[in-house]
């Protein structure tokens, strides 16, 4: 069965972010567990949103909501690391794309991750998924294409 493969161009990327790895993060090999990860992959897509002024949730337009992950591990990664991730947008489509993010670590310059979350947009008052906002796609159609 072939591997899982993330390569992403590097002018996809529009934001990036460090986060720390707490003693919490820790599993049983005494590296970062792939639970913390995910969380630590969710925290950076929240500050990528709020830099933009996208809401996750709304009552009053639209929010997104994760349709998929994937996350490639490169190295491990270990307490108090301090870990840089740059997040950026890709593969668009009518409702969404994917939000993608590669994990490094700058004290060494080592690469500890590469990942991706699949999103649409989502009418929280309607219940249902809706197209993406015109201002969302305005501020990075230059590189995405609708399909």
């Amino acid at each position: 069965m072939p591997r899982l493969q993330l390569d992403f161009p590097d002018d996809q990327f529009y934001f990036s972010t460090v986060l720390t790895v707490r003693a919490t993060d820790i599993n049983a090999a005494n590296h970062v567990g792939n639970e913390s990860m995910i969380a630590m992959v969710s925290e950076a897509r929240s500050r990528f949103l709020f830099e933009f002024g996208v809401p996750e949730t709304s009552l009053d337009g639209p929010g997104i909501i994760v349709t998929d992950l994937a996350t490639i591990y490169r190295a491990e990664a270990y307490r108090r690391d301090e870990l840089l991730f740059d997040v950026g947008v890709m593969d668009f489509n009518k409702y969404g794309g994917d939000l993608i993010y590669r994990i490094t670590r700058p004290g060494d310059q080592k690469l500890i991750a590469m990942a991706k979350t699949g999103f649409v947009f989502y009418d929280y008052k309607a219940g249902r998924v809706c197209p993406m906002p015109d201002d969302f796609r305005a501020r990075f159609e230059r590189v995405n294409r609708v399909d």
